[in-house]
């Protein structure tokens, strides 16, 4: 994948970098560092509206949100906030309708700008509901996850759950503006921060090696939340997927790749029941299953499957799957969005920094499954 750390290396020393999401007139910023909730120049420039609402669950709330209202009340007439339950199992109609119920009974009109203050299901959630209110207002992520802010709060999908499979219903809907302060992955619980290093890490075998060897060697400084090795690690991530959301906005091709360990991961998460596992602990090992699967492909070497099941365990999260049957594991699988007529999809590792999509026989994933199960 051409896409360099050297090439992509900012050289800008302030404590807020900036990078550029490319999508022509819907292209905006992702302001990354330390701070940047207290910037007036993270709030300014938005949208105008007479309405700003933001949304946020029962635990983010109660840090964040006297503080964004306040950032916000100099450039918004009205300040309006919805907060609702915490966790996975809440990314649901019953909550998107709780965010339309109050848009509606507060006369918001289609110019209101939404704020989505929490983790990623927050701002799937958030985007979800300003890409279908009035058909469509402008939103701002505010993502106070690690896991948020490397992956989900960027690229504009946004969706809720369904007991049927994860993420099926939703829509593609790009934010303004994304705001990443590290300061707020201080109060972050520690397995929280786990699942986030998860999404960190598939950055390294998907598009870049180098990445994944500064990975090994810097996790005990992320695991202890140092902020030039957060700051590189978000950043990174970010550029990564920048450059992949800006060549390939609606996953039609090469954006496929962002879901390494997402099909096995998806399925733990529907098998289990949402959120019994964290998204990036069911991705994490996924990840270790999809590594599986590149070797039994001939793809790629047993040690690659070893040193990434060594740094995901090493980052605090599982690497071995629930024992759900291989059966249910395929069927929660066809109905992967990746899936094409009933065919299952799997990305996996073609060379280090590589990754391409390829299917397997029902046999050989059952194979995989049987080598990291239990």
């Amino acid at each position: 994948m051409p896409v360099s750390a050297t090439a992509l290396a900012h050289t800008n020393p302030a404590l807020v970098q900036t990078i550029q999401i490319e999508l022509g007139d819907r292209s905006y910023p992702i302001m990354i560092g330390s701070g940047v909730l207290q910037s007036p120049s993270s709030w300014s420039g938005l949208p105008r509206a007479a309405t700003a609402v933001v949304v946020s669950n029962l635990t983010v709330a109660p840090l964040y949100l006297a503080a964004v209202k306040d950032a916000l009340a100099p450039h918004y007439a009205r300040v309006l906030e919805v907060v609702l339950p915490d966790g996975e199992a809440h990314k649901d109609w019953h909550s998107l309708n709780t965010v339309f119920d109050h848009l509606l009974a507060q006369a918001c009109d289609r110019r209101t700008v939404l704020f989505a203050l929490g983790g990623g299901v927050i701002g799937d959630l958030t985007g979800f509901a300003a890409a279908c209110y009035m058909r469509g207002v402008p939103f701002v992520q505010v993502p106070t996850t690690l896991l948020a802010q490397v992956d989900s709060s960027v690229g504009g999908k946004t969706a809720v759950n369904h007991p049927l499979g994860k993420n099926m219903i939703g829509a593609f809907h790009q934010p303004v503006r994304v705001l990443c302060d590290l300061d707020v992955l201080r109060t972050l619980p520690d397995r929280e921060f786990s699942a986030g290093l998860a999404e960190v890490i598939k950055y390294g075998p998907i598009a870049d090696a180098e990445f994944l060897d500064w990975i090994e060697a810097q996790l005990p400084a992320l695991m202890a939340r140092e902020p030039q090795a957060l700051l590189h690690a978000v950043r990174r991530s970010c550029e990564i997927k920048a450059w992949v959301v800006g060549q390939d906005e609606r996953e039609s091709g090469l954006r496929a790749i962002l879901n390494f360990g997402h099909t096995f991961g998806h399925a733990i998460e529907a098998g289990l029941g949402y959120g019994e596992w964290l998204h990036g602990e069911a991705v994490g090992c996924g990840m270790v299953l999809a590594a599986e699967l590149s070797h039994r492909l001939g793809l790629m070497p047993a040690a690659f499957v070893t040193r990434l099941r060594g740094l995901v365990e090493r980052a605090g999260l599982p690497v071995r799957a629930p024992d759900l049957g291989v059966q249910r594991y395929l069927e929660w699988m066809r109905v992967d969005k990746k899936a094409e007529g009933g065919e299952i999809r799997f990305v996996v590792i073609e060379a280090l920094g590589r990754a391409g999509l390829r299917s397997a026989p029902d046999a050989l994933v059952g194979e995989v499954l049987a080598a990291h199960t239990g």
